[in-house]
């Protein structure tokens, strides 16, 4: 099926953005996620290793990438690799791959809301988080369009602020570039585990193939829309994580609580230090908004199809959004965000994601030449990187990961004994 045949589901979406506002939505998710909330966790992982395991999980991405692009160009419909599973693997696959989109995102979401708590006010980092949540959830409900705008201006600052991080710690006198040196601290485990952590903030390029019903000629927009938001989201993160090792070195950017605010304050900053903190703050937010936002879009599309209860289907007459989705998604992140730690949040996204674009890679693996398939090592690569990544995690990841994953398939059989079929 060409992707200029699709046509609009009833009760569908408007297309309302272009490659500009799909890129900023892309960047918005992907930056707040990983320089504010991985980078240091994943340095206590690789050691001297980091920039190695920051490069092979930017070669996964990019195969997640360019699978995702292709596969969103025949299929422009809200819900991802749940539609391309469907598509092109079966029914079982696409639902794994919602099931495993919608409850890692909203784990996800939860670390982010926490992450927002955590720089603003951590003492009452959970009420924070609950708020920026419910905030966030109304700006969502009243249309994608102001959602695009309010990410824009999120990305900006968050980019201006990174850009003095960079500029401060790399022209400080404490700078050293012989921290930069990959020394015997640096295993083979550790900058795969490491690596597996960073694609966390990677993923944010999924929030533009789940929007595929509110984008202007999908066909076009979403391939140049992914590779540009990635291609600038490993730029800034590597320009970052270069200044952090040269100021911190891989042990002091290990134990930092806050890797930014640390780092500056180390290059003698002290004055920027506030500042860092509130654009960690901003950037989680701009990840938070971006993130709810594609997983109610997932979540709608798995309810039309009946394998999420199907008011969630609904769509707002006036705002053309998923009313119920919107809100369904709200509520239960602001319940993981009353009650729940963002460590164990993020390594459970973590391999939630990592099994959504393996399905992702396979799909793409179907595609024919008249489709315009990628050459076949990249969606081979990324689905072997994806299920390595994954399984390169602490073991208190994956074993709940896994027990996740046995529960959605045990809900997708209990469905199909039901209703006797497959799909709706």
């Amino acid at each position: 099926m060409n992707a200029r045949s699709v046509p609009a589901a009833a009760g569908g979406m408007k297309r309302r953005l272009g490659v500009f506002d799909a890129v900023v939505i892309g960047l918005g998710s992907m930056i707040g996620a990983g320089i504010f909330a991985a980078l240091g966790p994943a340095a206590g992982a690789a050691g001297s290793g980091l920039l190695l395991a920051l490069a092979l999980a930017a070669v996964v991405a990019y195969c997640n990438a360019t699978s995702s692009a292709r596969l969103a160009a025949l299929y422009p419909q809200s819900g991802g690799t749940y539609v391309y599973g469907r598509m092109r693997l079966g029914a079982f696959w696409g639902y794994l791959a919602g099931w495993s989109f919608v409850v890692g995102k909203t784990a996800s979401c939860a670390a982010m809301a926490l992450t927002v708590g955590a720089y603003l006010w951590p003492g009452q980092a959970h009420a924070v988080a609950v708020a920026a949540v419910v905030a966030l959830t109304a700006v969502n409900y009243t249309g994608v369009q102001k959602s695009a705008l309010l990410t824009r201006a999120v990305v900006a600052v968050v980019l201006a602020v990174l850009a003095a991080v960079a500029v401060t710690a790399l022209t400080s006198a404490g700078a050293d570039t012989a921290r930069l040196d990959i020394g015997p601290d640096a295993t083979v485990t550790g900058v795969l585990q490491a690596a597996g952590l960073l694609f966390f903030a990677f993923a944010g390029y999924a929030r533009i193939a789940t929007l595929g019903e509110e984008v202007r000629d999908p066909a076009r927009t979403i391939p140049r829309a992914i590779p540009i938001a990635l291609g600038i989201t490993l730029s800034v993160y590597t320009l970052i994580a270069i200044a952090a090792l040269t100021v911190l070195g891989p042990a002091g950017l290990a134990d930092a609580n806050a890797p930014l605010s640390d780092t500056v304050r180390a290059a003698g900053a002290d004055w920027l230090v506030p500042i860092v903190r509130v654009g960690g703050a901003v950037a989680a937010l701009g990840s938070l908004l971006a993130l709810i936002l594609g997983v109610s879009r997932t979540t709608l599309a798995m309810a039309r199809d009946r394998y999420l209860p199907h008011t969630l289907a609904a769509v707002h007459p006036r705002f053309g959004v998923p009313q119920h989705a919107e809100l369904a998604v709200g509520a239960v992140v602001a319940l993981l965000a009353a009650t729940t730690d963002v460590r164990g949040a993020i390594g459970f996204s973590s391999f939630g994601v990592l099994t959504y674009y393996a399905i992702a890679n396979a799909a793409a693996l179907t595609l024919t030449v008249q489709e315009h398939r990628p050459h076949r090592l990249i969606p081979v690569a990324g689905l072997a990187g994806c299920a390595v990544l994954a399984f390169a995690l602490p073991l208190s990841t994956v074993v709940p990961g896994v027990a996740v994953l046995i529960l959605g398939a045990a809900l997708y059989a209990l469905r199909k004994l039901r209703t006797g079929t497959d799909s709706h």
